[in-house]
């Protein structure tokens, strides 16, 4: 995993565990018609982070479609927020914005292919420390 697709990834992890935290610290159910009060300074903080993860994520196309859904599903909550929204709407648009992040993580987590460039480096270099033993 190269530096920038790590970056993405923990940067993708922490923003999936705070959006959870924030659905977790709900005080209505998913079922319950209650007002949804959340805070909108946090969510706004979240929502710079994600479009951030976005936008650096340019030459990870695979990624690009789930993070562009979270960004837009964000904007759609912090739209409604404050008041405008019941607790079940409120889950709604919270799970909108997890499963695309979590797809993400899935994605990145995964081992990259190795490109035949670096498969005949890997092997020169292995080559050549062989050579420089026996010399």
């Amino acid at each position: 995993m190269n530096a920038e697709r790590s970056r993405l990834y923990y940067t993708t992890v922490f923003l999936h565990v705070s959006f959870q935290a924030i659905k977790h610290s709900l005080a209505g159910k998913e079922s319950d018609a209650l007002p949804c009060w959340l805070d909108t300074r946090m969510l706004m903080m979240l929502s710079a982070e994600l479009k951030g993860c976005r936008d650096r994520a340019i030459a990870l196309g695979e990624v690009r479609r789930p993070l562009d859904a979270a960004c837009d599903h964000c904007e759609i909550l912090l739209a409604q927020c404050p008041g405008a929204l019941t607790s079940t709407i409120c889950h709604r648009h919270l799970n909108a914005i997890l499963a695309p992040l979590h797809d993400v993580m899935d994605i990145l987590s995964a081992p990259t292919p190795l490109s035949p460039t670096s498969v005949w480096q890997a092997a020169t270099r292995r080559l050549r420390q062989r050579w420089e033993r026996q010399a």
